[in-house]
C-alpha cells in the first residue's frame, strides 16, 4: 500500500504530515562553494533523503568487487603501469580541489584504478571510488588535459551527490517510508541504499545533472592547473566516436551534442584566470 497515494486522497494524516514534513526537511540543497566561477545552483534536498554513509559503503563494496573481478581476469593495470601512473598524478593534483564542492570530500579514501578494456569508459562512484578503461585513454587519444576533465567531471557528479538524489527520486516512495520507519524505530534507513550498489555504473543522470558536472569538473580541472579548452576538444571527440547502441559505453549515460559543447566553450572563460593561477 502507497503512503503517498494515500496521503493524496486524504488518509492517514498522521503519517501524511510526517512524511511531508521529512520531505520539507531535507528540500534545502547545499549552495555551491562563493568561490565557484561557474555558475550552478545548490544540490538537490532530495538527496538528503538517503544516507550518506550508506549509500557510500555500498559503493565501496561494489567497487572493491569490480576491482577484484578485473584482477582475477589479468585486467587490472598495477601500480607500475605508466597510464595508472599517469592516471594518478592528474587525481593528485584534482583532489585537493573536490572540499570546496562537498566537506565530505576531506574524508574520503580516494581510489584511482585503469581497468584493460576497449570500453570508452570512466566513472567514480560516491565516496571518491575512481576508474577509468584503457579504452577511453587509447580509442580517443587522450591527452592529459582531457584526461583531467574526464576525471573532473566523474567526481563532480560524485560531489555533487548526483547518484544520491536520483536514487532518492527513483526510490522516493520506498525512501520516504524507510525514513519515516527509522525516525519511529521501525526498521533502518540504510536498506535502500544498500541495496542500489550494483546499480551505481548504469545510473543514468539527468540533463541537469550532467550541465552541473560538466561546470563543476570544469573548475576543478582548471583549479588543478589543467587548461579548460580541454573540455571542448574532449566532448568533441566523445562526438565523433558516435552514440547508439554500438557506441561508446560512456555515451549511453554522458551523451554528447553541439549543447555540450556550445555550453562548455561559454564557461571556459569564467574559469581561465584559474588555470593561469595555477599554472604561475
Amino acid at each position: 500500500m502507497c503512503f503517498l497515494c494515500d496521503a493524496k486522497h486524504g488518509a492517514w494524516p498522521g503519517r501524511r504530515a510526517f512524511l511531508l514534513a521529512a520531505a520539507g526537511a531535507a528540500a534545502a540543497g547545499v549552495a555551491a562553494p562563493s568561490a565557484a566561477q561557474v555558475d550552478v545552483g545548490p544540490s538537490s534536498g532530495l538527496r538528503k533523503l538517503v544516507p550518506a554513509d550508506e549509500l557510500e559503503g555500498a559503493a565501496t563494496q561494489e567497487y572493491a568487487k569490480l576491482i577484484a573481478e578485473a584482477r582475477s581476469k589479468g585486467a587490472l593495470a598495477p601500480a607500475d603501469h605508466p597510464q595508472l601512473r599517469r592516471l594518478r598524478a592528474i587525481a593528485a593534483r584534482l583532489v585537493p580541489q573536490t572540499a570546496q564542492w562537498n566537506d565530505r570530500a576531506r574524508e574520503w579514501r580516494w581510489e584511482v584504478n585503469l581497468i584493460g578494456s576497449k570500453q570508452i569508459n570512466a566513472f567514480c562512484m560516491p565516496g571518491g571510488k575512481i576508474a577509468l578503461y584503457t579504452g577511453i585513454l587509447e580509442q580517443l587519444k587522450l591527452t592529459d588535459d582531457e584526461v583531467a576533465m574526464v576525471m573532473g567531471h566523474e567526481m563532480a557528479h560524485a560531489l555533487r551527490e548526483h547518484a544520491r538524489a536520483r536514487i532518492a527520486k527513483s526510490q522516493g516512495t520506498g525512501t520516504l517510508l524507510s525514513l519515516g520507519a527509522q525516525l519511529l524505530g521501525l526498521g533502518q534507513l540504510g536498506d535502500v541504499a544498500a541495496s542500489i550498489g550494483t546499480q551505481l555504473l548504469t545510473l543514468r543522470f539527468s540533463r541537469e545533472d550532467e550541465t552541473d558536472a560538466d561546470l563543476v569538473g570544469l573548475e576543478v580541472a582548471a583549479r588543478g592547473g589543467y587548461n579548460p579548452q580541454a573540455a571542448v576538444s574532449l566532448w568533441e571527440k566523445m562526438g565523433q566516436a558516435g552514440g547508439g547502441a554500438n557506441g561508446p559505453s560512456f555515451l549511453s549515460t554522458h551523451p554528447s551534442g553541439p549543447a555540450r559543447i556550445q555550453q562548455l566553450q561559454a564557461n571556459v572563460p569564467k574559469v581561465q584566470g584559474l588555470y593561469q593561477r595555477a599554472r604561475s
